[in-house]
Order: C-alpha cells, then sequence, then structure tokens
C-alpha cells in the first residue's frame, strides 16, 4: 500500500472530504500533506502506524511499503521493488515471520557482542 492509498483508506474510514482534515489529524500543515502527496516528502514512521491504526491496515506492511518509497539509491529500490512485489504476491503471513525473525536475531547479536566484549 503506497502513501496516497493509506492517505486515501484514512480518509474514507473518516468520511473526510479535504486532506487538510488528515493533516490536522496528524498534526501536519497543509502543506507538507501536500509535498507527502506528491512524492517530494515522506510520511514519518509514526505517521504511517497511526494511519495503518486507524483504518485496519497492517503496520507492519505499511510501514515496508513506505521504507521502500524513500530508498535513494536506484540498487535500493530495486530490491525493495523485489521484497514488495513478492509481498504482494505471496500474501505477507509468511514474510512477516522471516522478517520477525531477522529483527530478532539482529537484537540480540549485538548485546552478545557487547557482553563477549566485556
Amino acid at each position: 500500500m503506497d502513501t496516497n492509498q493509506l492517505l486515501d483508506a484514512y480518509k474514507s474510514a473518516k468520511n473526510y472530504v479535504q486532506d487538510k482534515q488528515i493533516a490536522l489529524d496528524l498534526g501536519i500543515s497543509k502543506q507538507k500533506l501536500s509535498a507527502i502527496r506528491n512524492g517530494q516528502r515522506h510520511l514519518t514512521d509514526n505517521e504511517v502506524i497511526f494511519l495503518a491504526e486507524n483504518t485496519n491496515t497492517d503496520a507492519h506492511t505499511a510501514l515496508i511499503f513506505q521504507a521502500a518509497e524513500r530508498a535513494k539509491s536506484f540498487k535500493a529500490q530495486q530490491l525493495w521493488k523485489d521484497i514488495t512485489a513478492k509481498l504482494s504476491s505471496q500474501g505477507f503471513a509468511g514474510l512477516s515471520l522471516g522478517i520477525t525473525g531477522f529483527l530478532a536475531f539482529g537484537l540480540i547479536m549485538p548485546q552478545c557482542a557487547l557482553c563477549t566484549l566485556c
């Protein structure tokens, strides 16, 4: 789900007519929201989570798609494109377990390395 889809889903869920209503809920200016809609700026992680929670969208999926949009280098954009294509075609449940395991491993390993150094 890209940024505009997420914003549209929130607008629909709240029965809003104008984007300035979304901006007010997010605590941002109309101009910033317009820049987000145009791809010049990006939602923060907290804003993505807020929108996802209020639209019954999986926050994990929303954050992954937002990270893909934020990628700056061509190679990173291509890798994120592959990841999001797999998410779309295979469903998110199987991939979320792998990502959760990877993140847990990534959080545990630095602690173990620090213990080894002590």
